[in-house]
């Protein structure tokens, strides 16, 4: 299993890939899901600010463009702009949507570069869910 570290460590490095001309602010994050498979995403923006796309929904859609079905069990998320760069109420919702009923593990860095975490439960008490 790939450890906290080594997932934020994998957000890092990706988000020096973020497309961010009009915020400055870049972000990554890394997905791993319960088969063991980990996806990474940076944060896209568009002049039309209402397009951008987060790095953890560009993470997750890419495991589901790649066939990925099993929970979303954790995701790392880093800014080299921010501590614990939570992710935004659409990233939690969506989240929450893959998390398939798991309490996935949120991994951040906090102000003295260490690894810290939280739940999906924790920040999203109350998700929308149809199923």
């Amino acid at each position: 299993m790939t450890s906290n570290k080594e997932l934020l460590e994998k957000a890092k490095e990706i988000s020096q890939r973020a497309y961010c001309p009009y915020s400055n602010f870049q972000v990554g994050a890394c997905a791993l899901f319960e088969s063991g498979n980990f996806y990474v995403g940076c944060n896209i923006e568009n002049s039309s600010y209402g397009l951008s796309l987060c790095a953890e929904r560009n993470a997750i859609s890419t495991a589901i463009a790649n066939g990925e079905i099993s929970k979303l069990v954790k995701v790392a998320i880093y800014s080299p702009k921010s501590s614990k760069c939570f992710p935004c109420g659409a990233c939690r919702q969506w989240i929450q949507e893959f998390a398939k009923g798991y309490n996935t593990e949120i991994i951040l860095e906090d102000e003295n570069g260490e690894c810290c975490s939280c739940y999906i439960d924790e920040i999203l008490p109350y998700s929308f869910n149809l199923i």
